[in-house]
């Protein structure tokens, strides 16, 4: 492979390019300027994006992106030779499509195979300072990160694009995610059939793939009460997973009446589309930092977001009217581990004050328009 090149890509060398992100769904929507960028600096390439199959409504419908290839993860437990084959499948479609540029967004080593067996002009990765030679020789441009300040993710991303010679606009660097007519109509349709009218409600996501990311379900019941008693009616969201549905079931066991009748339990009965279609019908936003998160921040509806054990400067709700609510009580945080200590419960969420939330919610919605429900 050629040593890294000290300048910026010929962009009119560049007729197809092929971004990956191989990582959960919020960030692989925090991927999403990359292609904006991309597609803004080269208007006649064709822009790719390769992802994990769970992940690709993120980018679904994204005016810049022209392909999305997929990565199943279940093919590792349909047995080798069905693995070989899909792996073999996917590697001849993207070597038909001739890239001319591989910008390979994280530190999955699969980016050192296809920067070598696809051979494109320019390949640009992020410069690992540990990195085994097959890394450090494989791709011809490595952008660096901050090594001792933290810098937003989208912002990581784009440096991706900075190191080759191009600077983003600011317009261009918002969160891009598409929900069609069918995703909106079944959102309303669910909102009608509970009574609830669009923007006359907040949406409370309680849930995250990581439980130590949450806050514990009484103390969502007393947000819920208060929030009754402001006059709202809130929507609870979750994704169809046990430990989501057992978070959502605990926290309505522990809301009394009159809350519990303003409240309608949506878990797990939408896709990623219908709950992007819905969150955009919603007054505002209440979760922890998750991706149902940053489906609020791209959707534009304002955020109150809890953060307790990850950097709330990396993963902030991004380019939206927001909240942060995390412990000034606890110097640790963000420690970026799986409760103290390892233990799966996060001391810095469990002590958060309701008032401190139910006021961050206040003062958003007054900056937003007004409280009135």
């Amino acid at each position: 492979m050629p040593s890294p090149l000290p300048d910026p890509v010929d962009l009119g060398l560049v007729r197809r390019a092929l971004v990956t992100k191989l990582r959960h769904h919020g960030d692989v929507l925090l991927a999403s300027p990359v292609f904006t960028v991309l597609g803004h600096a080269a208007p006649t390439a064709e822009i790719d994006a390769l992802v994990y199959a769970e992940t690709a409504a993120m980018l679904a419908g994204h005016p810049a992106i022209a392909q999305i290839h997929v990565i199943d993860r279940d093919w590792k437990r349909q047995g080798l030779f069905r693995q070989a084959r899909a792996e073999r499948a996917l590697l001849s479609a993207l070597a038909k499509r001739r890239y001319d540029l591989l910008v390979h967004l994280t530190e999955h080593p699969r980016g050192v195979w296809l920067a070598r067996l696809l051979r494109p002009r320019y390949s640009v990765a992020r410069h690992l300072d540990r990195a085994h030679w097959l890394w450090r020789t494989s791709f011809t441009h490595y952008y660096r990160l901050p090594r001792r300040t933290p810098r937003h993710t989208v912002e990581c991303n784009l440096d991706s694009l900075r190191r080759i010679g191009l600077q983003p606009a600011s317009g261009d660097k918002a969160l891009v995610l598409a929900t069609d007519s069918a995703a909106t109509g079944r959102a309303r349709e669910l909102l009608a059939k509970h009574g609830i009218e669009p923007r006359r409600f907040i949406q409370l996501h309680p849930g995250s793939r990581w439980l130590f990311k949450c806050w514990p379900a009484g103390h969502y019941a007393a947000l819920l009460d208060r929030l009754a008693a402001d006059g709202w009616r809130v929507v609870l969201t979750g994704a169809p997973e046990a430990r989501e549905r057992a978070l959502i079931d605990a926290i309505l066991a522990a809301t009394g009446e009159p809350a519990r009748s303003r409240v309608a339990d949506l878990g797990g009965q939408l896709s990623l589309t219908e709950l992007a279609a819905l969150t955009r019908e919603a007054r505002a936003f209440v979760g922890v930092d998750s991706a149902p998160m940053h489906i609020a921040a791209a959707v534009q509806t304002p955020v109150v977001a809890l953060f307790g054990p990850s950097g709330d400067i990396e993963w902030a709700p991004w380019q939206v009217p927001h909240r942060i609510v995390a412990s000034t009580e606890h110097p640790c945080r963000p420690c970026g581990n799986d409760g103290c200590g390892g233990g799966k419960i996060s001391e810095c969420l469990t002590t958060l004050p309701v008032a401190r939330v139910h006021a961050a919610l206040a003062a958003i919605l007054a900056e937003t328009g007004g409280a009135s429900c």
